[in-house]
């Protein structure tokens, strides 16, 4: 595993994919979004998705350089169609809606469709408290990501459909980043490209049986993903494609989406300003209270006391700040190929490294 410095990495992905058509401030809010996702370690959010989002430009499925429209404006309520940009633009600019949409009216409604993949989720509800909010956020794909079995089931018909929810806390912004499914494909890309195995009980092969080998995914016909908690992540799963799909008019998963080969996320957030709930109670000495108690906990491992969500992404961006990014060499050599397919001279040894 290589360790690289979280500026490099950003310079070399901000010129992968201005050299896919895109804009300068967009390539710098993409590289962002990446980086941001590497640093927290969510590995399969980060740097390995490049490389993919340059083929979908080239193939006509993702389109550079496009904004947030709106679809439906009705105060608190706002949908806001993607015209199938990148989705860490889409995301920002409809995030901000909903911070002043929120503060004007206490909460906010609002609905993302035919965006870009939007990244990691957390992403957002990060950003809606550090705005002091509360929220809550449900996505899913129109048909191309359909990568996930019913519970009882099988084959696919459901995405990976992601829930996050976030509010301030005392030591920085309580996170929650789960996907319904019980890994994401992402995650897979991530054993394959480091030649590791997968936990059992969370991949089937393309005839149902149970597998740890990530490439068996891939072969065809290919695997399907178990939903978490068995009936308990497969109905949330169902619910993400109710409100993210059905609700903002993105459509839900369907092979036969009429946007079905082109993956599009779609997602639904509830925000909320805990301000105008305060008065006759403090929200944020009572989420302090909590944190607090939960910390208390006796811990099952003496001295690591219990974790509360969003902890573990803060201590691994501090660490990877100080020691590095770690990219497998698989994921090196993928950037380093993209960057020759794209005429893209890097100033560091990339190819190298790969």
């Amino acid at each position: 595993m290589t360790g690289i410095a979280a500026a490099t990495l950003h310079d070399v992905l901000a010129r992968l994919i201005r050299a896919g058509g895109s804009e300068r401030a967009e390539a710098e809010a993409v590289a962002a979004h990446l980086v941001e996702a590497n640093l927290v370690g969510h590995d399969s959010h980060g740097a390995i998705r490049a490389p993919k989002y340059l083929a979908w430009v080239a193939a006509g499925e993702l389109l550079a350089n496009r904004q947030a429209t709106l679809a439906v404006d009705a105060g608190p309520l706002v949908v806001v169609d993607g015209g199938f940009g990148y989705g860490q633009v889409i995301g920002a600019e409809a995030m901000a809606l909903a911070i002043g949409r929120a503060r004007t009216h206490g909460l906010a409604l609002v609905g993302i469709r035919n965006s870009g993949h939007l990244g990691r989720i957390g992403a957002w509800a990060e950003m809606l408290a550090e705005a002091g909010l509360v929220s809550v956020h449900f996505v899913n794909t129109s048909g191309y990501g359909i990568l996930v079995a019913p519970h009882g089931a099988t084959e696919r018909r459901l995405s990976a459909n992601p829930i996050a929810a976030g509010a301030p806390g005392p030591d920085g912004p309580i996170v929650l980043d789960i996907a319904t499914s019980a890994t994401a494909e992402g995650k897979i890309q991530v054993a394959r490209n480091k030649g590791e195995t997968l936990p059992p009980g969370v991949v089937l092969d393309g005839a149902g049986r149970p597998i740890t080998d990530p490439e068996a995914f891939y072969r065809d016909p290919p695997g399907a993903i178990l939903p978490f908690g068995g009936h308990k992540g497969s109905g949330l799963s169902v619910f993400c494609e109710i409100l993210a799909g059905s609700l903002t008019g993105g459509g839900s998963s369907h092979a036969a989406s009429p946007t079905a080969w082109r993956l599009v996320n779609n997602m639904l957030t509830l925000a909320i300003d805990p301000s105008r709930l305060g008065g006759a109670h403090d929200v944020g000495a009572d989420i302090a209270r909590l944190t607090d108690w939960v910390r208390s906990a006796r811990p099952a491992v003496p001295g690591e006391p219990p974790l509360l969500p969003g902890e573990i992404e803060r201590r691994t961006r501090t660490e990877r700040l100080r020691n590095g990014i770690p990219l497998d060499r698989e994921t090196m050599r993928q950037l380093a190929e993209a960057a020759a397919a794209h005429r893209v001279t890097l100033p560091f040894p990339l190819a190298e490294i790969a």
